[in-house]
């Protein structure tokens, strides 16, 4: 298969609300993605890549630069998605590998990323490309209106 990896543009938002919805169960529009692009696109501290086969989105990641006050600076993946059709063809570890050029030219120490305890595949994913898991946590939300 051959595909391309791009930067994202807010024509890709309905690509990227399905994939979002169907692969990694997160219920959005396409409204809601635009409206997040028009924004995160602009900031030097996100990156949002798209792989593209056959003209259709196929995959995206988005990472951000994430800085504590006792950790050197590190990229935060915040989300990966690639179609079930087109996994296992390279697509997640080009978007991967992109992100973590990224992050060495920014100077940032390393790549972080959260993995749903019941996403086996993924944590497979992860630690066949080299990451490892340094603690389990419990995400805890305190929600002001509306899903968070």
């Amino acid at each position: 298969m051959h595909y391309e990896i791009r930067s994202a543009k807010e024509t890709d938002a309905a690509a990227i609300a399905v994939l979002s919805t169907t692969e990694m169960g997160y219920q959005t529009t396409a409204e809601q993605v635009r409206e997040k692009l028009a924004v995160l696109l602009k900031s030097r501290d996100n990156r949002i890549l798209v792989a593209v086969a056959d003209g259709q989105v196929v995959g995206y990641i988005h990472a951000n630069t994430y800085e504590t006050l006792y950790f050197p600076p590190l990229k935060n993946l915040m989300g990966i998605a690639v179609s079930a059709a087109c996994r296992r063809k390279g697509i997640g570890t080009a978007l991967l590998d992109a992100i973590e050029v990224w992050a060495k030219e920014t100077g940032a120490r390393g790549v972080r990323l959260n993995s749903g305890s019941t996403r086996l595949a993924a944590h497979e994913f992860y630690r066949s490309r080299g990451y490892g898991a340094e603690k389990q946590q419990l995400r805890l939300i305190k929600s002001f209106g509306g899903e968070a």
